[in-house]
């Protein structure tokens, strides 16, 4: 083993074992619920109340909101904001999905994800109407030449204004709502957010006046100006203010995954990337300046192969999260807290789909078999009042089982969101940029994965060996790394396919699950997991065996 190796393991935090007479001692610092936060609530003042630290973000930005509002309508009219509306709606979908779907591993909160669009959609367009409008005018009063005036606050002005309004809501995210901000595809996710929300009040803008010139010349279906505004700016070219941004997006990404004593690198890298966005901005907006084909060159010498580049970075990097769980997690299997069958599961997007739908199907299949529901299908249409009871039995048992089932797979989303958190966690401790709570939280989101083990657990292990991941035989558990003492090793034990069809049957053991002890049961488990857990088919004893270790 090389120096090199042997050093980034030594760096490695150890991972508290999971020992069946400890697991109340070692859990019971976990933080209290209330702090379940990677930023503990600060009170005592107004301003530092969360509360209101969001209420006063959210009127911020419905003023900006009512403020572009009117300026468009101002510019457009009535009737061409309702059609620039309806159809710069269109694109907002597809690249909300687009950038949804690749940040699957570890998705981003909703409420970072909203503000980022709405800050692009009012805040930012705000700023760069103002901005821009300004700017042209005094060019063109200290010229004397409107014409070269536009052409400069198109390829000078409008690229540093609007990339800069943008980049301040990564920025933000970045700075406030870190522990969010894992690495490089939450840099992309957020500021593709941002810029589609810039885009789509942009496109408003631009729809709108087009309508109102064809209304004035008389143009209409797909020779008018409005369709050839569309199909530029919907069809060709949705992804031109997102790829700009991205770039900056890129930056903050890769500066999250550096490590706090590379200060230089962490300030150089998203200034960097706001300088690519401005200039490949820049780029775009003076593509007229080049020639009646200039339009055409840089679309396809330019635009197209740096969104080739940009996406297939995208893509690996969220290979590269996956593989930090595989790479990552073996380490809390080896300590117990988790199954060796585990990390191999939670390192696939289909595993992981997969054991979300079986924990559904199966919970769903146990409440067939509540009590009552053999008598709704004993009685049928023939026995009168006792068929009508009966119809009304087995409805709410369905509902009940419906409800047992989204409760399982929710259990196991997650499970899946919190090992995953714990793997980051664990990597960013790995590389040195730990904070200074890193022991709390890591307990925390053991105690999250504790109370959730026994629907997921089983679930995952299936999942892994369905998809290929685990051969039908565990032969021997992943080395222990040199950070993480050595415990007893389990003996390889033949992982038995969990019950996904027939829930009589019953659940094999893989491994040995050591007892939950009491006070995790009864007082600290929240409401979301008692939910999930009390749709098991039958409580088992504490000594009872499963598919977690």
């Amino acid at each position: 083993m090389s120096d090199g190796s042997v050093q980034q393991q030594q760096s490695q935090p150890a991972v508290p074992l999971l020992e069946e007479q400890r697991v109340g001692e070692i859990l019971a610092a976990v933080p209290e619920r209330g702090q379940w936060r990677y930023r503990p609530r600060r009170v005592g003042m107004v301003w530092r109340s969360k509360t209101f630290r969001i209420a006063a973000v959210f009127t911020v930005l419905a003023l900006c909101g009512l403020v572009i509002l009117a300026l468009v309508r101002a510019q457009t009219g009535t009737e061409g904001f309702l059609v620039g509306l309806g159809l710069a709606v269109l694109p907002v979908p597809l690249l909300m999905t687009a950038f949804r779907w690749l940040d699957r591993v570890e998705p981003e909160p909703w409420r970072n994800l909203l503000f980022a669009f709405a800050w692009g959609a009012c805040a930012a367009a705000l700023v760069a109407i103002i901005a821009n409008s300004f700017a042209t005018r005094w060019i063109a009063a200290a010229t004397a030449d409107p014409a070269s005036a536009d052409t400069l606050g198109a390829t000078v002005i409008a690229p540093v204004v609007e990339e800069s309004a943008k980049a301040a809501a990564v920025l933000l995210i970045f700075l406030f709502r870190r522990r969010d901000f894992g690495g490089v595809v939450a840099g992309v996710v957020v500021a593709g957010f941002t810029a589609t929300g810039f885009a789509f009040t942009e496109n408003i803008l631009y729809l709108g006046n087009a309508f109102g010139e064809d209304q004035q010349i008389g143009n209409s279906g797909l020779a008018s100006v409005t369709a050839a505004t569309f199909f530029v700016r919907g069809v060709m070219t949705p992804f031109a203010h997102p790829l700009f941004t991205v770039l900056t997006g890129l930056g903050f990404g890769f500066a999250a995954l550096s490590a706090r004593r590379h200060r230089i690198r962490r300030i150089a890298l998203p200034l960097l990337g706001l300088v690519l966005a401005m200039g490949m901005h820049a780029l775009w907006n003076g593509s007229g300046t080049f020639g009646p084909y200039g339009f055409y060159v840089v679309y396809g010498v330019f635009m197209v192969p740096v969104f080739g580049l940009v996406t297939w970075l995208a893509i690996w990097s969220r290979q590269r999260e996956l593989r930090t769980l595989a790479t990552e997690l073996p380490a809390y299997a080896a300590a117990g807290w988790l199954t060796p069958a585990e990390p191999l599961a939670l390192s696939s997007m289909r595993a992981r789909g997969l054991a979300r739908d079986l924990a559904r199907r199966q919970h769903a299949q146990a409440g067939y078999g509540a009590p009552g529901y053999g008598y709704a299908a004993a009685y049928g249409p023939a026995h009168g009042a006792h068929s009508r009871i009966a119809a009304q039995v087995r409805s709410h048992a369905k509902a009940q089982a419906r409800a047992r089932g989204k409760a399982a797979a929710r259990a196991v989303a997650e499970y899946e969101s919190f090992a995953t958190s714990l793997a980051f966690l664990r990597r960013r401790a790995g590389r040195g940029a730990a904070e200074p709570d890193f022991t709390a939280r890591e307990l925390e989101l053991l105690h999250h994965l504790w109370q959730r083990r026994e629907v997921a657990a089983p679930a995952l292990a299936y999942a892994a060996q369905a998809t290929g991941r685990l051969r039908p035989r565990y032969m021997a558990p992943a080395p222990v790394p040199a950070a993480v003492p050595a415990i007893r090793q389990p003996q390889p034990v033949p992982v038995t396919p969990w019950a996904a069809v027939s829930p009589a049957a019953p659940r094999t053991a893989a491994l040995r699950e050591p007892a939950a002890p009491a006070s995790l049961v009864t007082g600290q488990a929240d409401a979301s997991v008692s939910s999930a857990s009390s749709c098991s088919v039958s409580r088992r004893p504490a000594t009872a065996t499963s598919a977690g270790s």
